[in-house]
């Protein structure tokens, strides 16, 4: 699994696949990595059991962030699969984590439907959703790329073509790196492990 720079270049390139293809990702890098990347910041959003949640309430946890909607044909159950098989891959180290679904679809995904939807998927997996502004938001803050096919003005049909980028940040709210939600649960959990042993590494002065 290459490491490469996480630059906007290769975003473009997510973006134009993506408008392509209807839904989400397609021949990208499986991790890409920058340390100066601007990727993340403050938001307050709504847990699926209606508490407000912001970027401070995690702090100190890994955060594991994975940008869908309930709609979703593909990408979304897979990757939310895979983050499932991952944590319990993880064994005890999964508690240093906290995996988050956030809706890229405010318009149908109320809290409601978010946690009847993630009861298919690891408990542990907690549901963001909240006002189209604040959706955007946090769209904005993680550059995800998101756009809705066709109009909602006539019904709820509709298909919403997104990035599908699993995010890892670290105990301090910083971006670390980002693997593809298509990635297999073994995979997922090994990169994690990687990723956490070499941010561990870089705190230590030693």
């Amino acid at each position: 699994m290459k490491r490469i720079i996480f630059a906007p270049a290769l975003l473009a390139v997510g973006v134009l696949t993506a408008a392509m293809a209807l839904r989400v990702v397609s021949p990208v890098p499986k991790v890409m990595i920058s340390g100066t990347a601007a990727i993340g910041g403050p938001f307050t959003l709504v847990a699926t059991n209606g508490d407000d949640v912001r970027d401070e309430t995690y702090r100190g946890k890994w955060l594991l962030i994975f940008f869908g909607y309930t709609s979703c044909p593909d990408a979304c159950p897979t990757a939310l699969n895979n983050i499932s098989a991952a944590l319990e891959k993880l064994g005890s180290d999964a508690a240093k984590l906290q995996p988050l679904f956030v809706t890229v679809d405010p318009h149908r995904d109320t809290r409601e439907l978010m946690r009847d939807y993630l009861q298919s998927f690891d408990s542990r997996i907690i549901g963001l959703t909240g006002t189209q502004d604040q959706i955007d938001h946090v769209v904005k803050e993680y550059r995800v790329y998101v756009a809705q096919q066709g109009s909602e003005a006539d019904d709820n049909d509709y298909l919403v073509s997104h990035s599908a980028y699993i995010y890892l940040m670290d105990p301090n709210g910083k971006f670390v790196n980002v693997i593809q939600g298509c990635e297999a649960g073994d995979d997922i959990a090994a990169w994690l492990r990687k990723e956490m042993t070499l941010e561990a590494v870089k705190g230590d002065p030693e």
